[in-house]
């Protein structure tokens, strides 16, 4: 299994909304929901996943997020997951930002990121490279 975090940081609200609650970042959650649907869907994908929520530790993604951890099958690769994840935000009518992170590498996903293959290259270079990192401190 490969081991991912995602986190969505707030949403930015409506024009004229209410104020979010201090459980949390407003709409951080709803939108992790959806992005967990939308990865149960792609039927390229073998995810396992669990939204949760509240204050981290220090050393994990900061307070203001809620977090879906992502366990994917061996056999998939770390492109098809960032992949899926830029098309649902390109999907989205308010594309949050998503921050990927695998062990100590954090990224920050963009829909913008979708558009520049050069990026999307280098993004998955990055996350793969920990994974290769991890295999090597393991053994």
């Amino acid at each position: 299994m490969t081991d991912f975090v995602a986190g969505i940081a707030a949403v930015p609200a409506a024009a004229g909304a209410e104020p979010p609650d201090a459980g949390g970042a407003p709409g951080a959650e709803d939108e992790l929901r959806s992005l967990l649907r939308w990865l149960h869907a792609d039927e390229t994908l073998d995810v396992r996943a669990r939204v949760t929520g509240g204050p981290t530790p220090a050393h994990h993604m900061g307070t203001g997020f809620d977090v879906l951890q992502l366990a994917l099958g061996s056999g998939l690769s770390t492109a098809s997951l960032v992949v899926s994840v830029l098309q649902w935000q390109t999907s989205r009518r308010r594309a949050p930002s998503v921050t990927l992170r695998r062990g100590e590498v954090e990224v920050l996903l963009t829909a913008e990121a979708a558009r520049d293959e050069e990026t999307l290259r280098r993004i998955v270079a990055v996350l793969d490279r920990e994974e290769a990192e991890s295999d090597l401190d393991a053994s």
